[in-house]
């Protein structure tokens, strides 16, 4: 047993008495409180009179009480404790306490020495904080999400851009705005039926001062009252008039967040909320960082459509160009041809001969361009054919087009994918263009080899080569046709010397077939 200290007497009641913490005595054989300071009473509610004779499960919950009876014993075999127990005011309220036990000699018995503080405060200031600092970490975690989901589509989702709002902010209307010719045109709405059915809202903004005053800096504006006589809210319900004013039936508070990007204005998100001054500076932070976010998809979005028409536009401009070169000069040869035939069918037969066979060359070759040319006007056409077919349409309009035979060979049956054959048959046509343009060959061999769940595709020429490993400048077609085999899993390889002419391959086997162990 450790030596007890001596408790105080009666010269040091003063000091006991006087203790800002509460401190209790509690006889550990009789199972009571002994003693106890002024601190000690009211904090728990009682009087002096009240509190002495206690025991403590008076005055603790069921898990403190068993915890006391555990530092009774720690505490006698020489600890001691400190922790953060609850206990019970008179009324039964609980209260947070930060308790220091250790053993005394009181009066001649042990005793149980408690210095009890009251950290409630501390404790609620704590939980406070924490709540605080969980609520902007899921804050965070549900915009990171929000710029993900945002990021990932190139097509403009007004719909969606609203709906995300809504994770992070709670509201009753949303209204999400593009800014186009001097208008305010809703691209979606959010709320009651009424509301969604509603749209699109036209709202004309040609005053320039009310364009300035609705954008406000680029800074979010907060309305506490749309019903209130304040500038800003009469301000609102001008603006909102007419067919819009169906944003602010039933609602109390507005907040709007202007959407630009680099100074240019390009719409806004209004929110509406049923409940009075509603919106705070930190909902409108949080709606600024996803407003940031939405300008930054919908310009995204117009370039995306930009480049989609430039796109189309390209596409249509290579068909003309490729009519124009292919198909133009090649009839234009065969017209020439046939205007001469007759007398040089007279003068020479056997030139005749030879001559006819190049009429015969030009106008399946031309013939076989325009059907290429179809072929990408009908996207549809090249799932829908055979890949055999397909390669010999290539190679025809290669034929037709360079005057380079192309023997194109085809073993066995098989039906790809529809992804996988358009990624063969590009990868093809892009082989047989850079022939066109750089190997200055003679003879094109393009073999194409299926089987079951497999193809492999080879196209090689006889022409002057190069190096594989240097990429040069301007010339894109490698790449390309590597990223248009790696879309669809298969493996694209190239061998060539300078000389020694060029092979293309190109493997896919369907991924069950891949795993094997």
């Amino acid at each position: 047993m450790p030596q007890n200290r001596k408790a105080p007497e009666e010269e040091y009641r003063n000091i006991f008495e006087a203790a800002n913490d509460g401190l209790i005595i509690y006889d550990i054989e009789k199972e009571q409180v002994v003693e106890a300071n002024a601190a000690a009473c009211k904090m728990h509610g009682y009087t002096r009179q009240e509190f002495i004779g206690l025991s403590s499960s008076a005055f603790m919950p069921v898990e403190s009480y068993n915890m006391f009876l555990e530092h009774i014993q720690s505490a006698l075999e020489g600890e001691e404790l400190e922790s953060l127990v609850i206990h019970l005011r008179r009324d039964g309220t609980p209260f947070h306490t930060e308790v220091r036990r250790s053993v005394i000699d009181f009066r001649g018995r042990h005793c149980l020495l408690s210095v009890i503080r009251d950290v409630s405060q501390r404790i609620q200031t704590e939980k406070i904080l924490s709540d605080e600092i969980e609520a902007r970490m899921r804050e965070q975690v549900i915009l990171l999400a929000i710029s993900h989901t945002l990021a990932s589509t190139l097509e403009l989702q007004p719909g969606l851009i609203i709906d995300q709002l809504h994770e992070i902010i709670e509201y009753s209307h949303a209204g999400l705005f593009s800014f186009e010719d001097s208008h305010l045109i809703t691209l979606a709405m959010r709320g009651t039926p009424q509301v969604e059915q509603s749209q699109p809202i036209h709202i004309r903004m040609d005053n320039p001062e009310n364009l300035v005053t609705l954008f406000n800096g680029h800074r979010p504006i907060c309305i506490a009252d749309v019903w209130n006589d304040e500038p800003q809210a009469v301000f609102l319900r001008s603006f909102l008039s007419d067919g819009a004013a169906i944003l602010l039936e039933g609602m109390k508070s507005w907040m709007w967040v202007p959407l630009a990007v680099k100074g240019r204005i390009i719409g806004g998100i209004g929110v509406a909320h049923e409940e009075q001054d509603y919106f705070k500076p930190h909902h409108a932070d949080l709606a600024l960082s996803v407003a940031n976010q939405a300008a930054i998809t919908m310009i995204n979005a117009e370039l995306y459509g930009h480049a989609q028409a430039i796109a189309v536009l390209e596409e249509r401009q290579r068909l003309a160009r490729n009519l124009h070169d292919a198909i133009n000069q090649s009839l234009f040869s065969a017209g020439l041809i046939a205007e001469v035939l007759p007398r040089l069918w007279e003068r020479d037969q056997a030139e005749a001969r030879h001559s006819l066979q190049d009429l015969r060359r030009l106008t399946r070759g031309a013939q076989a361009e325009m059907r290429a040319l179809l072929a990408e006007l009908r996207p549809t056409t090249l799932t829908d054919s055979n890949l055999g077919e397909l390669l010999t349409l290539l190679g025809n309009a290669h034929s037709g087009r360079t005057n380079i035979p192309v023997e194109v060979t085809v073993i066995g049956e098989f039906t790809p994918p529809a992804e996988v054959q358009i990624a063969f048959y590009r990868v093809c046509q892009e082989a047989l263009y850079n022939i066109a343009k750089h190997a200055n060959a003679s003879a094109v061999e393009i073999i194409l080899r299926q089987s079951e769940n497999m193809l492999e595709l080879r196209i090689q020429d006889d022409g002057q080569g190069f190096d594989p490993t240097q990429q040069v400048s301007g010339h894109y077609g490698v790449s390309i046709m590597h990223e248009r085999a790696e879309a669809v899993g298969a493996i694209l390889s190239i061998t060539s010397q300078p000389g020694q002419g060029a092979e293309v391959s190109i493997q896919w086997t369907t991924p069950e077939k891949k795993v094997s162990l």
